[in-house]
């Protein structure tokens, strides 16, 4: 159970970069909420990843010499969750289709991605802990950074830019 939870039923074995398949998976699967119109179970699914995170990653990481083993992805899904809540809940709320909030979904997957591999302030932090709550609070960050300049971009698209066009 604990390694179905931190590869993602299997995605963080798949090669190259087992994060960004984490991640892509994440994003498909927010998607397939928000389309399904469950916008509002992205958050709880996001709180249960994160739980259910930082439960199995310290277990699966008990005894090994490596503390962030590339096939855990838990982290990845939690924090790719979290930035695209920010995407997710409010068009969910105007009853709007992320599909058609092109690019809604791909904005925060790749915001993520930045800042999960460049590690900047508080996710480098979390990251340099070298421990099982490191491997989940800086993908969080991550997360969290991505969803707010996702909002800061689509709030300047619709002010700006928008008007112009």
């Amino acid at each position: 159970m604990v390694t179905m939870i931190t590869t993602f039923f299997g995605i963080g074995r798949l090669r190259p970069a087992p994060g960004t398949w984490g991640s892509a998976a994440a994003v498909l699967l927010a998607v397939l909420m928000a389309e399904a119109g469950a916008g509002w179970f992205l958050p709880v699914a996001t709180v249960l990843a994160t739980v259910l995170g930082f439960w199995a990653v310290p277990l699966a990481i008990a005894g090994s010499a490596d503390k962030d083993p590339s096939e855990i992805v838990i982290d990845e899904v939690a924090g790719q969750w979290l930035a695209m809540c920010f995407t997710v809940i409010p068009l969910w709320r105007h009853g709007v289709s992320i599909l058609d909030a092109w690019p809604a979904f791909v904005v925060p997957f790749l915001l993520f991605r930045l800042f999960d591999i460049w590690k900047p302030w508080l996710v480098g932090r979390a990251d340099r802990r070298g421990d099982a709550v490191g491997v989940m609070l800086d993908d969080l960050w991550a997360g969290l950074f991505a969803g707010v300049v996702s909002m800061i971009l689509a709030g300047l698209y619709h002010a700006v830019l928008e008007p112009m066009l």
